[in-house]
């Protein structure tokens, strides 16, 4: 099933697949009312909707004009329609213009309240308060209710799952559910019917699934992301208030963006594109010569910002996984598809002139090797997807550093190995899958594993394999395959690393 969800979700940004969302939640909400089920009039509700999705346009495109940038239309649409279920909804003249503020707010806050190319703090939510603190408009946080709570639960877990944040979303819940409790306990309700108080008039799942997992606010380590969590987590069920302010979900998430902008704050780094190697006939290494040395462990990735002419609703901001080793100072590098299709992104980056700079903009990413030496490793990737290991492995080369280290590589054909000189001259023992190949001739220390990197296959190249750590990396598609097999071959933990992003 898993391997269903991840082709699935795979096909559509991450953009996309939030807006089809908040689209299916709004197409709900007017239902709802139509049936008198909501206690909003369809007129409300439409009034509101047009006020949020308008202001937000307006002030997205105002700021945009002004300093001569181009504004994301889709991202746009999710802060509007965000902002249209948590706002109080309103058929009067004075409430929908608190309502279109509130969205011009948030739409002028990506730029206003932003630092190098990145928002620091959720539009929707900066809309919000500024409404709030000006006395204009409130938010009700109406989206949490009973007869939404199904499709704003499924929502919020394909939102998650999608961006690999369920940890961050356990910590949030269990924090913020086990406070409120707490509370409700104390005031004489029982641990059942507080439960269900809790997920049905708390906008938990909504604001940790549609808000929290917008990644351009989101700290870049997993342990900051907890915290991050917990912190906003904190602030909302201890419903605390600030003289006449009450410090609503609005108010915790925006005190949670400034903590996660603090955690994760490093200095911009300023690339010089210094050439480019082809890898194989649909993959390129880019290579660029930072002005300062940059900082990072192996198996991480970096956010690289370039604003460039007719960018598409991908934005001018990608995050790919660096192929160098932390120990070479001089040059960073980048191994990167040359076949995606639709993105003026990547075509724009292909395309830079020598000595052509852009901006990267944040190290971050979990996907290391263990820090124990002596557990045996498994590293299984599909073919870009092996980017992360080879910085992993020059990693190793560079510092001397032997471990018991088996690659499974798969790929489409022989032409599509990457890297596969440098693999060889660092000795690095490689199962090799190719579907339709026979037993193809391969370096020294290679072993072709079959067609396909099944649990049988898998055990008869590395017998040991119940006794290795095993990352994987590569598209969702071959790491639900992938993951599969290995738990069937005996492996009961996996750790992935799926290109998931914007």
């Amino acid at each position: 099933m898993t391997t269903a969800l991840d082709a699935l979700l795979g096909r559509l940004t991450m953009y996309r697949l939030t807006l089809a969302l908040l689209l299916v939640l709004t197409v709900e909400a007017l239902v709802l009312s139509l049936a008198g089920l909501l206690a909003f009039t369809p007129t409300e509700l439409g009034g509101t909707l047009l006020a949020a999705v308008g202001g937000t346009i307006i002030g997205t495109r105002l700021l945009a004009l002004i300093l001569r940038l181009r504004p994301h239309g889709d991202s746009s649409l999710i802060t509007g329609l965000i902002l249209f279920l948590i706002m109080f909804p309103s058929g009067t003249t004075a409430g929908l213009g608190g309502i279109l503020v509130a969205g011009i707010a948030a739409g002028a806050s990506k730029f206003l309240l932003a630092f190098r190319g990145r928002h620091i703090f959720n539009p929707a939510a900066t809309g919000a308060v500024v409404a709030t603190l000006l006395g204009v408009g409130a938010a009700g946080w109406w989206v949490a209710n009973a007869y939404m709570l199904p499709v704003v639960a499924v929502g919020a877990a394909l939102l998650l799952y999608r961006t690999r944040k369920l940890s961050m979303a356990v910590v949030f819940l269990v924090v913020g559910i086990g406070i409120l409790l707490v509370g409700l306990m104390q005031g004489g309700m029982t641990p059942g019917a507080g439960l269900q108080l809790v997920l049905t008039s708390y906008p938990l799942l909504f604001l940790v699934g549609f808000m929290m997992t917008e990644p351009l606010t989101l700290p870049p380590l997993r342990w900051q992301q907890w915290l991050f969590a917990a912190i906003v987590a904190t602030v909302l069920a201890l419903q605390l208030s600030i003289g006449p302010v009450f410090l609503g979900p609005e108010f915790a998430l925006v005190m949670g963006n400034a903590g996660a902008f603090f955690l994760g704050q490093r200095r911009g780094v300023r690339l010089s594109f210094a050439g480019a190697r082809q890898l194989t006939p649909t993959s390129t290494e880019l290579v660029f010569e930072p002005s300062r040395p940059v900082r990072f462990r192996a198996g991480q990735y970096m956010e690289l910002s370039m604003p460039h002419r007719d960018a598409d609703g991908r934005g001018s901001r990608r995050v790919f996984s660096i192929t160098s080793a932390p120990q070479d100072t001089s040059a960073v590098t980048f191994g990167v598809r040359t076949t995606e299709a639709g993105s003026s992104f990547k075509k724009a980056l292909l395309e830079l002139p020598r000595e052509a700079r852009i901006t990267g903009t944040l190290v971050g990413g979990d996907f290391c090797l263990p820090r124990d030496r002596s557990v045996p490793l498994l590293l299984a990737a599909g073919g870009i997807g092996v980017t992360p290991f080879i910085s992993q492995l020059r990693d190793l080369a560079a510092r001397g550093e032997e471990r018991d280290v088996v690659l499974a590589y798969v790929v489409r054909s022989e032409e599509d190995i990457a890297f596969r000189d440098e693999l060889a001259d660092l000795g690095t023992r490689v199962v090799l899958f190719v579907p339709g190949a026979e037993s193809p001739a391969l370096p020294d220390g290679w072993t072709y594993g079959g067609p396909a990197p099944d649990a049988e296959n898998l055990l008869a190249a590395v017998p040991d394999l119940r006794k290795r750590r095993v990352l994987v990396s590569g598209s969702p598609k071959l790491i639900g395959e992938i993951r599969a097999e290995v738990r069937k071959a005996g492996v009961p933990r996996v750790r992935t690393d799926a290109f998931l992003g914007y």
